[in-house]
C-alpha cells in the first residue's frame, strides 16, 4: 500500500526570482563591506546622467523656460545630484542643499530632471531617522513643487500638486517598509541568538546536574563497597591465624563486593562517554527488592543487621526506590565506619497511608567525628530526599542506650 500523505516536494523558485535574489544579496553585501565605495558609484551614476542631460540639451524638452543660462544650469544639476554621496552620514543637511537648488530650479522654469533624486534622499531618512525627520524631510521635498506651481502656473493646483505629494508619500512609505522589514529581521536574528545561548545554557545545566547525580552516585558505590571490603578485610585478617576456612570466605566476599562496585562504577562511567559502545548492557539501577543483597553484604563485613518490612508496599516510582536504598546504604555504610565494635543496627521501612517511612538505627558510639566525604554523603541523602518533598532526620539517639539514627519519610504522591 501506498501512503498519500507524502509531502510535496518543495518547489524551485523561478529562474528570473532566484536571479534576482542573488543579484539584491551580493549588492548588498557590497554595500555593507564598502559603503563608501558604494556610495561613491550610485552618487557618480546621477551627476553622470545629470551631466549627459546638460550636455545632450535634454532639459530644454521639459523646461518652462528654456533661456536659463548654460552655467546655471550645470550648477543646478551638480547641487542636485553631488550631495546624494552624504545621504547616510547627513541627510537632512543633503537633502535641505537639494531643496534649495531645486527651488531655484522651479523659480527659474528650468524644470531639470535631477530634482528628482530628492527622493532617494527621502527614503533614506524614512530607514535611518525618527519620523518626526522623516515628516520635516516630506514638507521640504514639497516647498520646490509649491514654488514652481506659483511660478509657472497651468491647470489648477491640485492637478500639479497632489501628483507630487503622492510621489513623495510613496517613497517615505517604501522606506518605512523596508525599515519594519529590516527590524523585525533583526529581531528574529537577535531571538535565534538568544534561544541558541538559552539552550547552551541549558544543556551546560543539564550536565551540571548530571555531573552532581554521577559524583553522588560514585559516592555511595564506593563509600559503601569499600566500608564492606574494609570490615571483611579485618575481619579475615584476624581469623587468618586460627580459621582459615573463615578467612577464604571472606576473601571471596571481597572479590564478590569488589566486582559488583567494578561493575556499577564501569556503568556509571558509561554515562560520561560521548558515545556509548551499543554492546553495552545496562544494569538497572537499585530497587528496593534489593535491600535483602544490600544488608546481606554488610552482615558479611561483620555487622549485625535486622530488616523489618511492615505495611502493604504501593508501588513506587523507580526514583523513590532508589531514594530509599541510597539512604539505608549510605546509613549502613556510616555504621560500619564509625559505629565502633560490638555494634548493631536495624533497619525498619513501613508503608502507611501517608508514604513511606525508613528509619536505620544502630547501637554505636553517638557522638562521631566528621570525615572527608561524610558532609557530602548526608547532602546526597538530603538532596535525593528534597527531590521528592520528603524529610531526612540524622542524629544521635540519647544515652543511655545511645546510637545513631537516620529517619527517611517520603510522602505519598496525590491521586490525580
Amino acid at each position: 500500500m501506498t501512503d498519500d500523505r507524502t509531502q510535496e516536494p518543495e518547489r524551485a523558485p523561478f529562474p528570473l526570482t532566484a536571479y534576482v535574489q542573488r543579484l539584491t544579496e551580493r549588492v548588498r553585501a557590497f554595500d555593507q563591506r564598502r559603503p563608501l565605495a558604494w556610495d561613491l558609484h550610485v552618487t557618480g551614476f546621477f551627476v553622470t546622467a545629470a551631466v549627459i542631460d546638460y550636455a545632450g540639451g535634454g532639459w530644454r524638452n521639459i523646461a518652462h523656460n528654456t533661456d536659463v543660462p548654460g552655467p546655471l544650469v550645470l550648477c543646478l544639476n551638480l547641487a542636485l545630484t553631488v550631495p546624494l554621496l552624504w545621504r547616510r552620514t547627513r541627510p537632512m543637511t543633503a537633502l535641505a542643499t537639494m531643496v534649495a537648488a531645486g527651488v531655484v530650479n522651479s523659480w527659474t522654469g528650468a524644470l531639470l530632471q535631477a530634482a528628482l533624486v530628492q527622493l532617494i534622499v527621502v527614503c533614506n531618512v524614512a530607514l535611518r531617522r525618527p519620523l518626526k525627520l522623516l515628516a520635516a524631510a516630506c514638507a521640504l521635498t514639497i516647498a520646490p513643487v509649491v514654488v514652481g506651481v506659483a511660478r509657472y502656473p497651468k491647470g489648477s493646483w491640485d492637478q500639479q500638486i497632489i501628483p507630487q505629494v503622492w510621489a513623495i508619500t510613496l517613497v517615505a512609505l517604501l522606506g518605512i517598509a523596508v525599515r519594519s522589514r529590516q527590524e523585525y529581521t533583526s529581531s528574529l536574528v537577535e531571538r535565534a541568538r538568544r534561544l541558541e545561548v538559552e539552550r547552551d545554557q541549558q544543556a551546560q545545566l543539564a550536565a551540571a546536574a548530571e555531573r552532581t547525580r554521577i559524583a553522588r552516585e560514585m559516592h555511595d558505590i564506593i563509600g559503601h563497597n569499600l566500608s564492606v571490603i574494609t570490615g571483611l578485610a579485618d575481619g579475615g585478617s584476624y581469623a587468618a591465624a586460627k580459621n582459615p576456612e573463615r578467612a577464604g570466605q571472606a576473601l571471596e566476599a571481597i572479590a564478590t563486593t569488589s566486582r559488583q562496585a567494578l561493575a556499577e562504577l564501569r556503568r556509571l562511567l558509561d554515562v560520561l562517554r560521548e558515545e556509548a559502545a551499543p554492546t553495552a548492557e545496562l544494569a538497572p539501577q537499585p530497587a528496593l527488592t534489593d535491600l535483602d543483597q544490600l544488608v546481606d553484604g554488610v552482615r558479611a563485613a561483620g555487622l549485625p543487621v535486622r530488616l523489618a518490612l511492615s505495611g502493604r508496599p504501593d508501588s513506587l516510582v523507580p526514583g523513590k526506590e532508589l531514594t530509599v536504598y541510597r539512604v539505608v546504604q549510605e546509613a549502613l555504610t556510616n555504621t560500619l565506619k564509625h559505629a565502633g565494635p560490638g555494634a548493631c543496627a536495624a533497619v525498619d521501612v513501613t508503608y502507611g497511608d501517608d508514604g513511606v517511612r525508613v528509619s536505620v538505627t544502630d547501637t554505636g558510639r553517638g557522638g562521631r567525628s566528621p570525615e572527608p566525604g561524610a558532609a557530602r554523603g548526608l547532602t546526597g541523602m538530603r538532596e535525593r530526599t528534597s527531590l521528592y518533598d520528603g524529610t531526612l532526620e540524622a542524629g544521635p539517639l540519647p544515652t543511655p542506650p545511645g546510637g545513631w539514627r537516620v529517619h527517611l519519610h517520603l510522602p505519598k504522591e496525590p491521586s490525580p
